[in-house]
């Protein structure tokens, strides 16, 4: 990593869970020496990107974020745009719904959606950075993205977040095959040790692999009936949030998309 990377990589250790983290901590959760932590912590709390409390002396993202999120969403509109979709597709199919968008070699969560029709519920949370290798919405995001791309993701290591998450490269090839081929992605309790899920590619202007729409339904509700009742609606609804990013389906694909809606 460069010297800016580590600096901003500092900023992924923010989550909804952890809203507030030491220098301590960030020395811990980086695995970098002290000096050199403090040293980027306090240049991103220069320039706005952190905010130090007076009294714990833990850091909280700073108004920097606030402002290039506004410029961001103003000028090239995601949330707004993909939160409809989402909330009709999980009206639609009485489940979580999720979008997300590829950012380095993980998805970062822009918007979902619960219509709570159940009593059990999947929780998710917006903040957290989802694993390609571990997620519905990753597995068809690495289906549809360049193999030099998949090869980088793969070499970094594939950890095994659940019993159930496939951690060699050859059974991770070998079922991206398969989501390529339906254009479908599905896996069971490989992320949460009681969700099951499947997703499907979302694509940019160019027909680039962009993100993914997913659905997550807690196990024991994840009847084969029940996930293929729900795959034509969850198809229809990524073209429907490529269309709403301004994107389109690749040609050689997207008969795969329009057999399953």
């Amino acid at each position: 990593m460069g010297t800016i990377t580590k600096a901003l990589d500092l900023l992924n250790f923010f989550s909804r869970k952890r809203p507030a983290i030491g220098l301590s901590e960030f020395v811990k959760l980086s695995g970098r020496d002290k000096a050199t932590v403090h040293r980027h912590l306090t240049e991103l709390e220069e320039n706005g990107f952190l905010q130090q409390n007076p009294e714990t002396r833990a850091y909280r993202l700073g108004p920097a974020i606030l402002r290039l999120s506004g410029v961001r969403e103003a000028t090239y509109p995601m949330r707004s745009v993909l939160r409809p979709v989402v909330r009709d597709l999980a009206d639609t199919v009485g489940e979580l719904v999720h979008a997300s968008v590829l950012q380095g070699e993980m998805l970062s969560p822009v918007v979902h959606a619960d219509p709570l029709g159940h009593g059990t519920q999947v929780h998710f949370d917006e903040g957290e950075m989802l694993p390609l290798h571990a997620t519905s919405s990753g597995l068809a995001v690495m289906a549809f993205a360049p193999d030099a791309f998949v090869s980088r993701v793969l070499k970094a290591g594939l950890p095994g977040i659940t019993q159930r998450t496939l951690t060699d490269a050859g059974a991770v090839r070998s079922l991206l095959n398969e989501v390529r081929a339906t254009g479908v992605a599905r896996l069971d309790r490989a992320f949460d040790e009681e969700v099951s899920s499947q997703g499907v590619p979302v694509f940019g202007p160019s027909g680039e692999v962009v993100g993914a729409l997913s659905v997550a339904i807690p196990a024991v509700r994840a009847s084969e009936e029940k996930m293929n009742a729900i795959l034509p609606a969850l198809c229809d609804g990524a073209v429907q949030a490529t269309r709403a990013l301004g994107g389109q389906m690749p040609p050689e694909h997207a008969a795969k998309w329009a057999a399953n809606a």
